[in-house]
């Protein structure tokens, strides 16, 4: 690939793949995505044009808002109304960054895209895997969705390269953005609070009740989208620590349990995508990460009919969450993963 798109975000990551590409030898240009309501993407446009000007490259603003709310925000929202705690970032990568924005570089002739990603990409038997960064800002972890077609047209520059490493070269560079602080954790949830961000759009769920395990009435909840699995603070007093083990939305109860209660054995996930194969044929080894700052654990992966697995780990783990991803790896090489929909 010698023509490449590059996902200029505004910040100092694409910034300095940009750079880096362009060093390379690549005929590179930047495509910033407007996805934010409104005009709130405006500043980030801003500083992307200042780095495009700055690398002397054509930027190109992709207005995909609408695709955006319907890919990402309104499953967001759905999985809070389900009781699931989602990761919209998983689908962002997959539907719009290395999904929209793809097409859109291949429609305008280029051969690929890049962003500021920190993994790798190896072709290896005629498959394109995808592996962990040896930086440890590591993040193969939401991109565990992308397909061959997708990993075969990307490129991540980055790899291996720590932050402070890629915020000097964007300084010797001149890159206006070298010292901007990272983008928040989900970027259209202003502040990382996710309720306040659901109550804006006009969402609530009503009260319920809190239940042991039994299906005894402890007490009253002030709704399911304000909860999440393993979550301890915020429940009330009930003379002890409680921690959330259950949520369910059909009849609107939240299951609380005491220290201890919220480890699982294992659990049932769907949405499955596996890279370094199709599908997954029989029961495999793998170590799964339940969550993005969650430690590896050891696993036995099962697969069923209906498409979905059983993961059974080797040790109970603390607060695995319905919504969230599992991500499967051998070593530092992406198996897949897959939705967490109920614990088993």
């Amino acid at each position: 690939m010698k023509k490449i798109a590059i996902g200029l975000s505004g910040g100092v990551d694409s910034s300095a793949a940009a750079l880096l590409l362009l060093e390379r030898g690549y005929d590179v240009t930047g495509v910033i995505l407007r996805l934010k309501p409104d005009n709130y993407a405006d500043s980030d446009i801003a500083d992307a044009q200042k780095i495009a000007d700055c690398l002397g490259i054509e930027l190109k603003i992709l207005d995909r808002r609408d695709y955006f709310r319907k890919a990402v925000i309104e499953p967001f929202v759905g999985e809070y109304l389900s009781a699931r705690t989602p990761n919209p970032c998983v689908e962002c990568n997959a539907c719009v960054k290395f999904g929209t924005m793809l097409d859109y570089a291949l429609e305008i002739g280029c051969d690929g895209i890049a962003t500021g990603h920190y993994a790798k990409i190896e072709e290896k038997d005629g498959r394109f895997l995808l592996r962990r960064s040896e930086s440890a800002k590591d993040q193969s972890y939401f991109l565990y969705r992308l397909s061959q077609h997708q990993l075969s047209k990307a490129i991540f520059p980055l790899e291996g390269m720590d932050k402070e490493e890629i915020r000097l070269k964007a300084e010797k560079a001149g890159l206006p953005v070298a010292r901007k602080s990272d983008s928040q954790e989900i970027c259209f949830v202003p502040d990382d609070d996710y309720i306040a961000y659901l109550s804006s759009l006009g969402i609530s769920s009503p009260k319920g009740k809190f239940i042991d395990i039994n299906g005894n009435v402890l007490g009253e909840h002030n709704g399911i989208i304000n909860y999440t699995i393993g979550q301890r603070k915020g429940l009330g007093a009930f003379g002890k620590p409680m921690f959330v083990t259950a949520m369910n939305a059909a009849d609107n109860t939240v299951t609380i349990g005491e220290n201890g209660s919220q480890y699982s054995s294992g659990f049932i996930a769907d949405r499955l995508n596996f890279i370094p194969f199709d599908k997954l044929e029989e029961p495999i080894r793998a170590n799964v990460k339940i969550r993005f700052k969650a430690k590896e654990q050891p696993a036995l992966i099962t697969p069923h009919a209906d498409g979905t697995v059983t993961v059974a780990f080797d040790e109970p783990q603390r607060s695995v969450t319905p919504g969230q991803s599992a991500v499967f790896y051998d070593g530092d090489i992406v198996i897949g993963g897959g939705r967490i929909i109920r614990n088993s």
